[in-house]
C-alpha cells in the first residue's frame, strides 16, 4: 500500500516509536562506545533528548505537521544531554525548519527535510568529524534524496533513509581511527539508526527484527568494545584547529528601529554567519532572534543583527584557543538536576559547576562556587538543566564549569539561550574545574576570569581509578577484568587487581619535577585507610611534595586525584 503523506497523527506516531526504540536499544548503544568501566552513555543520552522532544511533541495542541516539528525541536533543544543528544538536536531542528510550513508531509518534504536537518547539524558543530553520527545522517538523506527520483511513496522515502544511515554506520570504522582501531562503528550513528528504523516502523507496522533489542554476549562484547577513553565523535582534533577567537552573542528584538528593509530570514541570517564564524546557533520567533557564534568579527555580527531589529543584549567573550575531548557516562544514571533556589537579590557573579557527591559539592562551594548542577561523569545533565542554573542564579554574569568533555557543547547551546553573559571554561575533569576555581577572581571583568580560568587547565594532570568490567585490550596494555585501572588524562596507565598499587603506579605517572600538590580524592567505594597507605606512599618516595586528602563521595571512580 502506497503512503503518500504523512498526517499530523502520522508524524506524532513516529515520534513516539523511534522514542521507545531507542530507549528499548539504549544499553546496547552505550556498549559500543564504553571503555571497560560503568560509565557509557551515548544510548542514554539520546533516548533522554529524544523522549524530551516526545514528550514536546505529546504536549503540544499543534494542527499541522509543521507546528509540531517546532515542537519537536525546542523538546530536542531543551532536552539534549551529552554531545550526542546536543547533535542529534540539531539534526531535527533543521529538519523541522525544513516542515514549518507543511500541513501534511509529501514524499519530497520527507527527503528535504532529512537533507536540510544534516545541512544544520554541518553547521553547528564546531569542527565536523567524518565517521560519526553526522556521516550516518548525510548517508541517510542522500539515499532518501536519490529515492525521490523513483517513488512518491514516503514509506519508500523513510526505507531509503534507513538503508542509507545503515551503509553509513557500516563505514564509520573506516573513516574515524579509533574506531577502526577498535573494531566497533559509532555509536551516536547506531543511535540514530534505531531513530530512523522507529520512524519506518511507525510508517508501515514492520519491526527490523535484525538489532532489536540486541545484547551481544561477553564474548562478543570482548571483541567489540576496545574503545579508548574519552575519544568519540568530536575527540579527534586540537586546539590548532580553532581558528575563531571571539565569542559573540547578541539578541534582536525584530522590527525594532531596523537599519534595511530587508525581511528577517533565519536561515538567511545563520548563513551569512557561517561565513564568518563557527559554533554558530542562531533561535528566532516572530519578535526576537538570539545569536551564538565563535568569530574574529564581532561587529560585522552586530551590524547583520541591526538590519532587523534593535540589539537589546549583547555579549564578547574573548577566547583563549581551547579544544574538547567527549566522554561518555553511565546508562543507569538518573537526570541531572540544579541544586539551586533563585536567589531573592540580584547577584553580579555565579559561578555554576557540575559536580556528582556531596564532598565534591562541599569542596566547590568552599572555593566560590555558588551553584551545584547534580550530574557528571555517570549523569550529563540537559541543556535544560544548565539554563535552570543559570536562571535560578539571579545573577548579572555566570561562568559554567561542565567538568565533563561530554558536557561542554550542551553547556554553550545553554548559554545561547539565557539573557545574561555566560562564559564556558571547558573543564574535563573534577580536578581542572578545582583547579579553575583558584584562578577565579570575583573583582575581575567575564573576559578576564574565562582566559584566566582556562589557562590554569595545563597546570594540573587528572587521574581516576575505577574497576574493569570486561577483558580487553588497549594501546598495548592487556586489561582484566575484575581488576583496577589507573586513568591518566584519558588513557589507561595501569592495571592491577591491588587499588592501593593501581593508585601508586598511577600517580608514579603522574609526578615530575614541576609537581608540588597531590590532591586524593575519595569516593563512595574508596575508603580513608587506603588513601593514608597511598598518601603515605607518596611522603616516603617523594620529600618535597604536599599531599591533601577529602571526601569526595564520587560514585564510580573510588580515587579521584590532581597533579599540580
Amino acid at each position: 500500500m502506497t503512503i503518500d503523506t504523512i498526517t499530523k497523527k502520522e508524524f506524532s506516531d513516529m515520534i513516539r516509536v523511534a522514542a521507545h526504540r531507542l530507549e528499548k536499544n539504549a544499553k546496547f548503544v552505550n556498549s559500543l562506545n564504553v571503555f571497560p568501566v560503568p560509565d557509557g552513555d551515548t544510548g542514554t543520552n539520546m533516548s533522554l533528548t529524544v523522549q524530551s522532544g516526545f514528550k514536546s511533541v505529546n504536549e503540544s495542541e499543534a494542527d499541522t505537521v509543521g507546528r509540531l516539528g517546532k515542537a519537536l525541536a525546542k523538546g530536542l533543544l531543551m532536552g539534549a544531554r551529552g554531545n550526542s543528544g546536543v547533535i542529534t538536536s540539531q539534526l531535527f531542528r533543521g529538519f523541522s525548519k525544513s516542515i514549518e510550513a507543511k500541513d501534511d508531509l509529501t514524499a519530497a518534504d520527507l527527503a528535504k527535510a532529512f537533507d536540510d536537518g544534516v545541512k544544520t547539524a554541518y553547521k553547528a558543530v564546531m569542527k565536523p568529524v567524518e565517521g560519526t553520527i553526522l556521516t550516518v545522517a548525510k548517508y541517510g538523506a542522500n539515499s532518501a534524496m536519490d529515492a525521490t527520483k523513483s517513488s512518491e511513496d514516503v514509506a519508500v522515502i523513510m526505507q531509503a533513509a534507513v538503508k542509507g544511515a545503515k551503509v553509513g554506520l557500516a563505514k564509520t570504522p573506516s573513516l574515524l581511527p579509533v574506531l577502526k582501531e577498535v573494531g566497533v562503528v559509532d555509536s551516536g550513528g547506531q543511535g540514530l539508526v534505531f531513530i530512523y528504523e522507529g520512524f519506518l516502523e511507525a510508517l508501515t507496522g514492520e519491526v527490523s527484527s535484525e538489532s532489536e533489542e540486541y545484547t551481544p554476549d561477553e564474548g562478543e562484547m570482548d571483541e567489540m568494545v576496545n574503545a579508548t577513553h574519552h575519544q568519540s565523535v568530536q575527540g579527534q582534533f586540537t586546539n590548532e584547529d580553532i581558528k575563531n577567537g571571539y565569542c559573540t552573542e547578541m539578541m534582536v528584538e525584530l522590527g525594532q528601529n531596523p537599519t534595511s528593509d530587508e525581511t528577517f530570514d533565519n536561515d538567511t541570517m545563520r548563513d551569512y554567519l557561517d561565513t564568518i564564524g563557527d559554533s554558530l546557533i542562531v533561535v528566532s520567533d516572530d519578535e526576537v532572534v538570539k545569536v551564538h557564534v565563535h568569530t574574529n568579527y564581532p561587529r560585522k555580527v552586530w551590524e547583520e543583527g541591526r538590519k532587523f531589529g534593535s540589539l537589546v543584549k549583547v555579549k564578547i567573550d574573548n577566547m583563549r584557543i581551547q579544544h574538547e575531548t567527549i566522554v561518555d557516562g553511565d546508562e543507569t544514571a538518573p537526570a541531572a538536576t540544579a541544586v539551586a533556589t533563585k536567589s531573592s537579590e540580584p547577584v553580579d557573579y555565579a559561578v555554576i559547576a557540575v559536580s556528582s557527591g556531596e564532598g565534591l559539592s562541599d569542596l566547590y562551594k568552599s572555593l566560590g562556587v555558588t551553584n551545584i548542577i547534580s550530574g557528571g561523569q555517570t549523569m550529563n545533565p540537559s541543556t535544560n538543566d544548565i539554563v535552570d542554573a543559570i536562571n535560578s542564579s539571579n545573577a548579572k554574569r555566570a561562568i559554567v564549569l561542565p567538568n565533563n568533555g561530554n558536557i561542554v557543547m550542551a553547556a554553550k547551546q545553554a548559554a545561547g539561550l539565557v539573557d545574561i553573559p555566560v562564559a564556558i571554561v571547558p573543564t574535563k575533569t573534577i580536578s581542572q574545574g578545582m583547579t579553575a576555581m583558584l584562578s577565579f577572581n570575583p573583582e575581575a571583568d567575564i573576559d578576564e576570569n574565562q582566559e584566566n580560568m582556562e589557562d590554569s587547565l595545563d597546570t594540573v594532570k587528572s587521574g581516576q581509578v575505577t574497576q574493569a568490567i570486561r577483558n580487553t585490550s588497549i594501546d598495548g596494555l592487556e586489561i582484566t577484568k575484575g581488576h583496577f585501572m589507573g586513568i591518566v588524562d584519558g588513557k589507561i596507565e595501569v592495571d592491577d587487581k591491588d587499588i592501593v598499587k593501581t593508585t601508586e603506579e598511577m600517580l608514579d605517572k603522574m609526578i615530575d619535577e614541576d609537581s608540588e600538590v597531590i590532591t586524593i580524592l575519595v569516593g563512595k567505594d574508596g575508603n580513608d585507610q587506603d588513601a593514608q597507605t597511598i598518601s603515605d606512599y607518596l611522603s616516603d618516595k617523594y620529600e618535597d611534595l604536599e599531599t591533601e586528602i577529602h571526601q569526595g563521595d564520587q560514585p564510580v571512580y573510588p580515587y579521584l586525584v590532581a597533579v599540580e
